[in-house]
């Protein structure tokens, strides 16, 4: 079985693919680290924008990374 995992904290947008329970066929983490640091914290109306610009490209990156179409 392969399964797809996406995942959100505070200021990251990530998602995986596991093969089998335990091989991992790619990861990817797209992080906000740099967007939120002007403003010394997390803001969470810019954090939420980004998820959501973000969440797509990151799936499309680990489907490729893992060569699943």
């Amino acid at each position: 079985m392969v399964v797809l995992g996406i995942e959100y904290s505070c200021d990251e947008t990530a998602a995986a693919v596991v093969e089998g329970g335990r091989l991992i066929c790619s990861n990817i983490i797209a992080s906000q680290a740099e967007c939120h640091r002007p403003f010394g914290g997390v803001v969470p109306e810019n954090a939420s924008r980004m998820h959501v610009e973000n969440v797509l490209p990151v799936i499309d990156a680990a489907l490729q990374a893992a060569q699943i179409k």
